[in-house]
Parts: structure tokens; C-alpha cells; sequence
């Protein structure tokens, strides 16, 4: 079996300011974000329609604030609401750990609503824009998330190869590590699928030539929904909910409406003037 490495978490440490690992996965994701899109407006039919490296700036702005600010308030709402309503002072105390991937991608969907008003662009325009250039940063996350050892997998058997054991766990179990599974599904896999199905003509255009918006979209939910809820049979469920209704944990029922809405998007969106 293998044995998780324990890494420092802090990756810099200056004495009057500590680094974290952690910190330097959502830079990394910020960082591939604004360069993948910036290629991406150069594709068809970004690059008719006026899109500007500025914007992107300004994408990734609004984008930032959506993640940060909706993936703590959906942690806050899905997994813990009366811990955090009898402590609210917490609420914003990031730094203790706490953001759920629901409720960042219900964040960036406001400040992409937000944006495309201030921009005068359409909605699925822009969320069309952005899909394929998320996975990449949502793989840099479980980066960090197996950098700190958390997160991990379910008991496995001890004769994978691949097995592990997670100390921080509080146990000697063999585990799957899950957050690699991630990495890979909802990561690079996902990416692919996106980014080259993002540069077919089928994805941005009607029969007759005019342009479409939302398959793109709707692609990245059912993608993302479906190969999460299949993680997470590997994942350990958090130990303050345990599985729910037919086994099922939180995030795979959450992944539910995800699929359906993206099937929903993808389906109407040749119909949508």
C-alpha cells in the first residue's frame, strides 16, 4: 500500500506571512483560466464577435469573486447551516477551511449573469466562453486537496496498487484516493471533452449558419455532474452527514439537478432564437 506523504501545507513560509499550497492551486487555476480563455476568443465565433484580452481581464474578476463568495456560502447552506447559524460569526472565516464546488459554480452563475448585463453580451455567450476553461482549475484544486490530505476515498482493497493510506484519517485503512480520481474525471477528462467539442461548428451553429449559444453549457453540467456522482462513490462521505436518501451523499445529490439542467440547455438550445 501507498502512504500519503503528509506535505506541509505551507509552501512558503516568510515568517510574517505563510503561503499555502492551497492558495497556490487557485492561483494556478486563475492563471490557466485567463489563458485558456484568451485563446478561446480567438476560435469561432468569439473572434467575430468583438471580444477583447480586457474582457477576459474582467471575466476573470467577476469570476473570481463568484467562486469565493459562492462556494462559502454554499458550503455554509449544504453542508453545515445550523453549525454556522449558531456561530455566524464564522461564516466568513475561510481561512478554517469550508467551500463547496455547488455553490461556487451557483456563484459564478450569478457573475456571469452580472457580467453579460455590464458587457451587454448574452448569457450563454459568455457561459459558453467560460465552460471549457473551468475543469482545468477545478483540477488544480484537488491538487491541493491531496496536497493536504483531505477529502480522501473510501476503504479499498489493500491489494490495489494505487491504494492508500490517509493518516489524516485517523485510521490505518487502505483508501482509494479519490481526489486523484477527481483530478482526472472532472479535470483533464472533462477539459478534452469540452475544449474540443467547444471548437466544432456543431456546438456554436444552426443548420442555416446562424450561431446558437448553451451547448457548451449545457455539455460542461451533464460532463462535470456525471463524472462526479461517479466519484464520489469512491469518496468518503463527510462524517457530519454520512450518505442520505438511497446511500447517496450530498454531492451526488446535488449532481442530480446539475445533469438534468445541463440536459435541458444542450436539448433547447438549436431551438432558442
Amino acid at each position: 500500500m501507498l502512504v500519503h506523504p503528509q506535505f506541509d501545507p505551507v509552501a512558503i513560509n516568510l515568517g510574517f506571512i505563510q503561503i499555502h499550497w492551497y492558495g497556490l492551486t487557485y492561483l494556478a487555476a486563475f492563471g490557466m483560466f485567463s489563458w485558456l480563455a484568451t485563446r478561446r476568443i480567438q476560435q469561432a465565433p468569439y473572434a467575430a464577435g468583438g471580444w477583447t484580452p480586457r474582457e477576459v481581464d474582467d471575466l476573470l474578476f467577476y469570476g473570481v469573486m463568484g467562486v469565493i463568495l459562492g462556494g462559502r456560502l454554499g458550503y455554509v447552506l449544504f453542508y453545515k447551516p445550523s453549525y454556522y447559524l449558531a456561530n455566524p460569526g464564522e461564516i466568513l472565516a475561510v481561512w478554517k477551511g469550508g467551500m463547496a464546488f455547488h455553490g461556487g459554480l451557483l456563484g459564478v452563475i450569478v457573475a456571469m449573469a452580472v457580467f453579460a448585463w455590464v458587457h451587454q453580451k448574452r448569457f450563454f455567450e459568455v457561459t459558453d466562453l467560460v465552460a471549457p476553461c473551468v475543469p482545468t482549475g477545478l483540477a488544480c484544486g484537488r491538487v491541493g486537496n491531496f496536497i493536504n490530505g483531505e477529502l480522501w476515498g473510501r476503504a479499498a482493497d489493500a491489494s490495489l496498487p494505487w491504494a492508500m493510506v490517509f493518516p489524516q484519517s485517523g485510521s490505518e485503512v487502505a483508501r482509494h484516493p479519490s481526489q486523484v480520481y477527481q483530478f482526472l474525471l472532472e479535470g483533464m477528462l472533462l477539459f478534452a471533452i469540452l475544449w474540443l467539442y467547444g471548437r466544432t461548428r456543431s456546438a456554436h451553429y444552426r443548420a442555416d449558419g446562424s450561431i446558437l449559444w448553451g451547448r457548451v453549457s449545457g455539455l460542461f453540467l451533464i460532463g462535470y455532474g456525471t463524472f462526479r456522482f461517479i466519484a464520489e462513490y469512491f469518496r468518503e462521505p463527510d462524517s457530519f452527514l454520512g450518505l442520505l436518501t438511497m446511500n447517496l451523499s450530498m454531492g451526488q445529490w446535488l449532481c442530480v439537478p446539475m445533469v438534468v439542467a445541463g440536459i435541458v440547455i444542450w436539448a433547447s438550445a438549436g431551438r432558442r432564437a
